[in-house]
């Protein structure tokens, strides 16, 4: 008896535990519900209730509360709940922004691309122009340029293809214009740049869109400044910050008054400059944006070190290194690192000093890579892999349609023969899947091939010996340089389409390969073609591209290390029936003594293009009967000194017919 009444009083217990419980949390998400700003819930039930599509609208009722991170999540979760695809759209977008703006970028990125995907399903080309671009500004933070141009790109195309764009669509313009612009910026194309911008600024004009307007003005002040025109850059910042006082942006004020002091310390006015300074990194501690407080603590420090007042400098400039480190921001850590340099040679700190400088350098030009070239040439071999793919498309549906065809007459058929057709489909289909599998092999083996004459230095260093000539005022060299480069680059893209060309445009495309190379060797390489009286170069087919990593090779490894007298040459006779050949003959320091040499570089050259050029020339070889060879030749005097490397090619011959002619 007393048993059983234990267990009513415990199961009593549990009961009245469990309904305080439900009610404890029911309480809580009361509270939580009326703690809400009644203002807000207001305009979330008229959203609601008209549900509206248009991005103005939605703005007009959500303006004042965009900012809060609480009730735009609120906001979200119950247009998920209702189904109400352009509110929640819309509420993501805001977080997303709240989110970038204190540098949290992978949050952001989440609700942006989240957004777009609920304004696709909504078929809302306002909400999905604006994620893009919201995307673009985050990669672009990130110092990820090529994915930030994408994506502005890309909603920029949308938006033009509007035939009646809202003001809406043309602020989007306006922002993809100025994004853009802004990418230009940090590929140092400041006139392309200012272009953007003042496109932008016509329709943020046209629409009195004073944020839009403070933003144009700061970027170009940017533009201004990187050409060294400070004072009128000054007077652009001025008038941003003129905006951004009637729009009453505290960041806008923050990133005014950074470029502000910076040029102050540029005009040698470090007081001002400092009091600007100061008083800025407070206000932009208070925003909470890791990019910005970056910029103030960068600055900050730079003018400090002018000043001599290192220590604090020295301070300064670390924090905005740790943060920059912290957040990707490459672009400030290599700042951070320059200035800690120089106030290290100032405190009398050289090791240290070079430390930072190499530090600084490394990141310089992995940036450099990402930025110019390497965005050059993923470009050129995306369309290149475009078009080859589509090939390969195209292939595989043609064999897709024999094979749908040959199993429908099948049922025809007689049994008898049966077997032979099952034979035949299989051995059509095998061969057929061979033969794309080699087209595959061929077309990456191009592509790699692009990747190799396409080098990055190759490009950079040939702009930059071209710059040097334009720098001296040494016209007539830039001019004709330029042109030998824009026309070698324009062989190398044409010729990366064809599998094969003519020996004679193989030949001319070397020429324009070694006076380029040649500007950087103070064009001290005599380079000769000698070509047999008994040889057509027009009537000889070979692959595109192929002696050019063998002069490469002879350059880089056989008379770089050499102080003079540098000859490379490039023979072309007939010795063998069947057979081109083709010899390349430097008078370099030989093979030993230049992998002794680059044994003991930091940064080592690596003969990608050979291995490759044996691979083209092994599938150029099979519809041959003959193969191609090749021989390298080490070559020396009596008494056993080196004298150079002769490379030998025996081509298998293939004539242009009538028709390429």
């Amino acid at each position: 008896m007393s048993l059983k009444k234990n267990t009513n009083s415990f199961a009593r217990k549990i009961i009245i535990r469990f309904i305080t419980l439900v009610f404890l949390l029911f309480s809580l998400n009361t509270f939580a519900q009326d703690s809400i700003n009644p203002q807000f819930k207001e305009a979330v039930g008229k959203a609601f209730s008209l549900r509206p599509t248009k991005y103005n609208t939605i703005e007009s009722l959500f303006y004042k509360y965009k900012k809060d991170s609480t009730l735009m999540k609120y906001f979200a979760k119950e247009s998920n709940r209702l189904k109400y695809l352009e509110g929640e759209s819309y509420a993501l977008n805001s977080l997303g922004s709240i989110y970038r703006n204190i540098s949290f970028y992978s949050k952001a990125l989440e609700n942006h691309k989240q957004a777009e995907r609920l304004a696709e399903i909504a078929n809302n080309l306002e909400l999905k122009v604006i994620s893009l671009n919201m995307q673009g500004v985050v990669y672009r933070r990130m110092d990820f340029i090529r994915s930030a141009l994408d994506f502005h790109t890309k909603a920029l195309n949308i938006a033009n293809a509007i035939k009646l764009p809202s003001d809406n669509i043309k602020l989007s313009i306006a922002v993809s214009q100025n994004s853009i612009g802004n990418i230009y910026l940090a590929l140092k194309q400041y006139d392309l740049a200012l272009v953007q911008f003042n496109k932008s600024l016509v329709i943020e004009k046209s629409l009195n869109n004073k944020l839009g307007l403070a933003i144009n003005y700061q970027n170009i002040g940017y533009a201004k400044e990187a050409k060294g025109l400070l004072e009128e850059a000054l007077k652009y910042y001025k008038t941003s910050l003129n905006y951004n006082n009637e729009i009453n942006s505290e960041v806008g004020r923050v990133i005014c008054n950074n470029s502000i002091g910076k040029i102050y310390i540029k005009q040698k006015k470090y007081t001002i400059a400092l009091e600007v300074l100061k008083s800025n990194l407070e206000k932009a501690l208070q925003t909470g944006d890791q990019f910005h407080i970056v910029d103030s603590y960068v600055n900050l420090g730079w003018v400090l070190s002018e000043l001599n007042n290192l220590n604090k400098a020295e301070y300064n400039l670390n924090i905005a290194k740790n943060i920059s480190k912290k957040y990707n921001f490459r672009s400030s850590e290599i700042e951070a690192y320059k200035l800690l340099s120089e106030l290290n040679i100032k405190k009398g700190n050289h090791q240290a000093a070079l430390q930072q400088f190499k530090l600084a350098n490394e990141l310089e030009k992995v940036i450099n890579n990402e930025r110019n070239l390497n965005y050059i040439n993923d470009l050129v071999i995306k369309y290149e892999s475009d078009n080859k793919s589509n090939t390969i498309k195209a292939l595989s549906d043609e064999n897709e349609l024999v094979r749908t065809r040959l199993e429908k007459n099948q049922l025809a058929l007689l049994f008898g023969l049966l077997g032979i057709i099952l034979v035949s489909i299989i051995f059509t289909v095998y061969d057929r899947h061979k033969q794309l599998n080699q087209e595959k092999k061929i077309l990456t083996l191009e592509q790699d091939m692009l990747r190799s004459q396409m080098n990055p230095h190759f490009i950079f260093n040939s702009l930059n010996s071209i710059k040097l000539y334009i720098i001296n005022n040494e016209k007539e060299n830039a001019v004709y340089y330029l042109n030998k480069f824009a026309k070698l680059i324009r062989k190398i893209l044409v010729a990366s389409t064809e599998k094969e060309v003519p020996l004679s445009d193989e030949l001319e495309t070397m020429e324009l390969y070694m006076n380029i190379e040649n500007i950087r060797f103070s064009n001290a390489i005599d380079f000769k073609i000698l070509i047999d009286n008994n040889i057509n170069t027009h009537n000889i087919k070979v692959p595109s591209l192929i002696i050019q990593p063998f002069l490469e090779n002879a350059l880089w490894h056989g008379l770089s290390s050499k102080e003079e007298d540098k000859k490379i040459v490039l023979k072309v006779e007939k010795n063998r029936k069947k057979h081109i050949t083709i010899s390349i003959t430097d008078n370099g320091v030989g093979r030993k003594t230049s992998k002794e040499i680059n044994k003991q570089k930091t940064l080592k050259r690596k003969s990608v293009g050979i291995a490759l050029t044996k691979e083209r020339l092994e599938n150029f070889s099979k519809r041959y009967t003959n193969m191609y060879n090749i021989k390298i030749e080490d070559l020396h005097d009596e008494q056993g000194n080196a004298l150079g490397t002769k490379v030998i090619l025996y081509i298998p011959i293939h004539l242009v017919s009538q028709k390429d002619v």
